[in-house]
C-alpha cells in the first residue's frame, strides 16, 4: 500500500478501459487515471474501498469518465465479489463508487 498523500478532490479524471479485461487490470486502470502511471490503490476490492476514503492522493467528489468500459463490462461479467447481489465486478465497482460520491460516466 502506498503511503498517504494529500488528497485533491473535484476534477475530471479518464480511465482508459481499453485493455481493462480482469480484476488485476481494472484496478490498474483505475488507479492510473486517478494518481498518474505506475500508481496503485492495491490489488483487492478492500484496498481500493480503503483508499478511496482519502489518504493516497485523491478523494471524492471527482468525476471518472470510463472509455470503453463496455470491455470491461463484458470481461468481468461472470466474476461476481458477493454472490447475495449478483452484481459483476464491473457493476460492483461502478456502484462503489457512485456510493463514495464520485461521479462515474461510462463510455
Amino acid at each position: 500500500m502506498p503511503a498517504p498523500r494529500p488528497d485533491r478532490s473535484g476534477g475530471e479524471h479518464h480511465l482508459d478501459g481499453r485493455f481493462v479485461t480482469d480484476v488485476a487490470g481494472l484496478h490498474c486502470a483505475i488507479a492510473e487515471a486517478l494518481l498518474g502511471p505506475g500508481r496503485y490503490f492495491g490489488r483487492g476490492w478492500t484496498a481500493f474501498k480503503d483508499c478511496l476514503g482519502g489518504g493516497f492522493g485523491v478523494a471524492p467528489p471527482f468525476t471518472l469518465t470510463w472509455h470503453d468500459s463496455e470491455i470491461a463490462r463484458r470481461a468481468l461479467a461472470d466474476v461476481v465479489e458477493d454472490p447475495e447481489d449478483g452484481l459483476s465486478y464491473f457493476e460492483d465497482i461502478v456502484r462503489l463508487l457512485e456510493r463514495c460520491g464520485v461521479t462515474v460516466v461510462l463510455r
